[in-house]
């Protein structure tokens, strides 16, 4: 499977709520750097974090666009995330069911038809208008 397939079916997996199947596409050392705070290290962490991801937001991408460069293991996905801010997420504003779309983008390394690591990148303050309101 090439780098951009991996990814294809990392996020085609995502859209369809198939946790197992987006988790078999990681490898067990996944380096996941999200927007806001410290690297995680492993597909245990990476899990827990696709968890409450689950339970605080309701999410599916749209527009994806998908680019990889001529050695095939780095990739770089531009996408609109729809979504559903479920149940208070921290320190963030409270959740009502409020609805937004969002742009956002994520550069993945991929290694042997695995995921090596997952950066994404969003405009947290946008996010924040969007469902204060």
């Amino acid at each position: 499977m090439t780098a951009h397939e991996t990814v294809s079916t990392y996020y085609d997996a995502f859209n369809r709520k198939d946790w197992p199947a987006m988790l078999a596409l990681l490898h067990d050392d996944v380096r996941h750097d999200p927007n806001q705070g410290s690297p995680r290290h492993g597909k245990a962490l990476f899990t827990e974090f696709l968890q409450h991801m689950d339970t605080c937001y309701d999410e599916q991408l749209t527009d994806m666009v998908i680019l990889t460069e001529p050695m095939n293991t780095r990739v770089a996905c531009e996408f609109v995330v729809n979504g559903t801010y479920q149940q208070t997420d921290g320190d963030l504003p409270v959740a009502t069911g409020q609805k937004y779309v969002l742009p956002a983008g994520s550069f993945l390394d991929v290694q042997d038809g695995l995921i090596t690591r997952i950066t994404t990148y969003y405009n947290l303050p946008l996010w924040e208008s969007l469902v204060l309101g």
